[in-house]
């Protein structure tokens, strides 16, 4: 993974909103740019620091690399000078609730500065300000660390979740893609497959015959259910994909804490809470932490219980508020 330092004064609200960085392929003399080079060395999974106006105000995970693309519309009254063909990188960005000021610490950074192309300025009264010539630089990972540790805990974490999720959607990519290249798959079972890795097709309607509702909310109709595999997709073999003891069918706010480790079940229907939740979700969200979600099947407890070792989070401490 490398790390990189993108300016965004005039760009940050169109780039953030949108998901992306842009840039020219070359400057308005058609001169060729190191940081406009430098999109195209952005791979998928890279961390990116969002600057604007002093601050690092979020970061993001490259998600695919540079391609040839228009300049977005939105960005024509920032750069009417900006020749229209350019670099485009997609970004999952995580904005910070508390942003960073890297003059505060500068003389922490000031060692850890790449040698050439600095994105901040070394010395006079300025240190520590922005250069705004660069678009995009390369970071050493000294650097990028030291602003990491800089970040809240609680934005630490949730930036963590967020690089958890882009890890584990790539993986099902790649594994999609394997399944739609084997020969040996006959194409009905590739699609039910394929159709599973989002609680639909075979599996949705094998879960539907063993549930019957959200075991937390009670919530009965199965047009507001998410169909969540129990040990998930990315880590199942083809069979389990499909099998309708490895699923629950649950409102989409308990899916998502279920998903990402914050809860799970014990196998006499014991909700589990992570430590890492912070229990105003459980109160806003109206979840008893006493619920017993009910007796779960024979075939459904080794599901459970890879759930209850790899996904929850039940080692975490709380984070800081």
């Amino acid at each position: 993974m490398n790390y990189w330092w993108v300016n965004q004064n005039q760009t940050y609200k169109h780039e953030l909103l949108g998901g992306y960085l842009w840039s020219p392929k070359v400057n308005a003399d058609g001169r060729r740019n190191v940081s406009y080079d430098n999109m195209t060395q952005v791979s998928p999974g890279d961390l990116v620091f969002s600057y604007s106006s002093t601050f690092i105000k979020a970061v993001g995970v490259a998600t695919d690399p540079a391609d040839t693309n228009e300049k977005p519309e939105e960005l024509k009254p920032a750069g009417d000078y900006w020749r229209k063909e350019g670099w485009l990188v997609k970004v999952l960005y995580y904005e910070l609730k508390q942003p960073i000021k890297p003059k505060d610490f500068f003389d922490e950074i000031k060692p850890t500065l790449p040698e050439k192309y600095s994105p901040l300025i070394e010395e006079g009264k300025k240190a520590g300000d922005g250069v705004q010539t660069f678009y995009l630089v390369q970071l050493p990972n000294e650097m990028a660390n030291l602003l990491l540790s800089k970040i809240a805990a609680e934005d630490r974490q949730d930036l963590t979740g967020l690089r958890r999720d882009f890890q584990r959607e790539s993986h099902e990519k790649e594994e999609e893609a394997r399944i739609n290249a084997n020969p040996k798959i006959p194409p009905t079972e590739k699609e039910q497959l394929v159709l599973s890795r989002r609680g639909q097709g075979r599996f949705r309607t094998e879960l539907e015959r063993l549930e019957k509702k959200c075991r937390v909310t009670g919530v009965t109709q199965s047009k507001h259910l998410i169909a969540s595999h129990v040990k998930p997709w990315r880590d199942a073999t083809d069979k389990e994909r499909l099998d309708g003891n490895n699923g629950l069918l649950l409102a989409p706010h308990i899916d998502h804490l279920f998903d990402k480790g914050y809860i799970s079940f014990e196998d006499n229907g014991a909700l589990l809470v992570s430590r890492s939740l912070n229990e105003a979700i459980l109160k806003v969200w109206c979840i008893d932490p006493n619920t017993n979600a009910g007796l779960f099947r024979p075939e459904q407890i080794p599901y459970l219980r890879y759930h209850r070792e790899n996904i929850f989070e039940k080692d975490l401490a709380s984070p800081e508020t």
